[in-house]
């Protein structure tokens, strides 16, 4: 790295980075906690695992300012595993679940980006919206008038207060002003330590003790297969919402690695799985990070938050961090995709809802994306068959047909080249012109075999003209028009 790099990375923002970084490890403290009841662990392995991989990613991943640490979508995946074979197996499935993403990073899978349309993009940032604003409905159920007056009073202060001055991050000035306001009163509401016990000591070095047989991997291999991809995925499209935030790049190969990496040395802790954290990077981004600092401070911060001030954190009300999650929520949501629906194309709209309400029904971000993806490859594949054309000319003399065929001959088209030929018509020669036209794949190759072989079984000469180089090449490969006893009964 470069020392123009280094310092662009780390040091150009250093003031707004430890504030922001400040924010995030406040509000990471009640989501570790959260997320490791979620996968039926001690409070310590999320907060482990959240201070963990904040320290690795910040030097390893390939994306500044962006937060990884332990999160929901990861613990979902970790239950059965964790009730059915315990804490010892679910750590051995982190340091798989690193290796795995390690691999993915050699593999360069974070190309695959690429294929995850505007539209996928967008429906799930709106269902990761609609998550993390659910997420914080049981501290708002059935609870007293203080906590609605303490939220709303964080809501106001994190709203007004960039209008007087953007010296601090609202959000912490939110946090310590309801804190002291509740503390200095003597208010009975829920707190930080209302979540869980708070670990009192640094987390040790150990490997997961279990055997190390085939029996162990067959166990742990799919639920660390189902994180690495869970964990990637979220992380690799948080870094994209990243980029479009800061209007900046990111290396998503370097992203699967330092994902990997930070898994790996979560586990060695004592740590579960994590990945990239949407709603604490725009957290991080909104308050005013940029650089990898901030990641890093986030980090080192949380670890001094819950061995040094954990009598002050334990008191910090959950309305003054539910209220910073609403924020997340309202600035994560794309409120213009609501007016763009009358606008854009009703496959562009479509996708993006059926992202949204997978996402929201299964509480899975990996089955969202999934969807959203398929729906996107199936519109695409009916929009290019319906540019599909084949028209057709007679000789003069009566003897010859020509059929020009202009698009993209594929799955999708191919029954519809077929159906535009005259099989019948009685003719000496046809010429099929693909000048104009590409054959992609294997049921391509089969629908021109059917009627090449069809017109020579009637009589009937047949050239094809204008193939392209891909084209010839494929044809030659998977095609029987051209190869000895084409012309026989048995091949139609």
């Amino acid at each position: 790295m470069s020392l123009a790099r280094l310092q662009a990375e780390w040091f150009s923002n250093i003031r707004a980075d430890i504030l922001a970084g400040t924010v995030v490890a406040l509000a990471l403290i009640p989501e570790a906690i959260a997320f490791s009841i979620i996968a039926g662990v001690d409070p310590k392995v999320g907060l482990y695992a959240s201070f963990c991989i904040a320290i690795v990613i910040a030097f390893a991943g390939g994306r500044p300012a962006m937060i990884s640490a332990a999160t929901g979508a990861m613990a979902l995946v970790m239950v059965t595993l964790v009730k059915e074979h315990g804490i010892q197996y679910l750590l051995a499935a982190t340091l798989l679940c690193g290796v795995l993403q390690m691999l993915a990073g050699l593999l360069k899978l974070g190309v695959l980006m690429r294929f995850v349309s505007r539209s996928v993009m967008t429906g799930f940032v709106n269902a990761l919206a609609i998550l993390i604003f659910m997420a914080q409905l049981p501290e708002l159920i059935g609870v007293t008038w203080v906590t609605y007056v303490l939220c709303a009073l964080a809501l106001a202060i994190i709203y007004l207060l960039p209008r007087l001055t953007t010296a601090v991050p609202s959000p912490l000035i939110a946090i310590i002003i309801v804190t002291t306001l509740a503390i200095l009163l003597g208010l009975d509401v829920r707190t930080v330590g209302d979540m869980g016990e708070l670990p009192a000591e640094l987390p040790a070095f150990l490997l997961p003790d279990v055997p190390l047989t085939l029996e162990t991997l067959w166990i742990i291999l799919p639920t660390s297969l189902t994180l690495a991809v869970v964990g990637l995925l979220e992380s690799l499209m948080t870094a994209q919402i990243v980029d479009d935030l800061t209007d900046t790049s990111s290396d998503k190969i370097r992203e699967s690695y330092g994902q990997g990496i930070a898994n790996i040395v979560a586990g060695m802790f004592g740590g579960m799985a994590g990945c990239a954290m949407i709603g604490q990077s725009v957290i991080n981004v909104k308050s005013g990070g940029r650089g990898r600092l901030s990641t890093l401070w986030a980090g080192l911060f949380l670890l001094f938050l819950i061995l040094v001030l954990a009598d002050l954190v334990r008191q910090i009300p959950m309305a003054a961090l539910v209220a910073v999650m609403i924020m997340v929520s309202i600035g994560t949501f794309s409120w213009k995709s609501m007016a763009d629906l009358r606008t854009h194309p009703k496959s562009s709209s479509i996708v993006m809802l059926a992202t949204v309400a997978v996402t929201v029904a299964t509480h899975d971000l990996a089955q969202g994306v999934l969807v959203g993806v398929l729906l996107s490859g199936v519109f695409f594949a009916r929009k290019v068959a319906r540019l599909f054309t084949i028209a057709s000319s007679l000789s003069a003399d009566g003897t010859t047909r020509t059929y020009t065929v202009t698009g993209q001959i594929f799955f999708a088209s191919a029954e519809a080249f077929g159906a535009a030929f005259d099989l019948r018509e009685a003719i000496e020669r046809v010429v099929i012109d693909i000048s104009a036209a590409h054959v992609w794949d294997l049921t391509a190759v089969g629908a021109l075999d059917r009627v090449v072989l069809k017109f020579r079984r009637e009589g009937t000469e047949v050239e094809i003209r204008g193939m392209n180089e891909a084209s010839a090449t494929l044809v030659d490969r998977l095609g029987v028009q051209g190869k000895p006893g084409a012309d026989a009964p048995a091949l139609h």
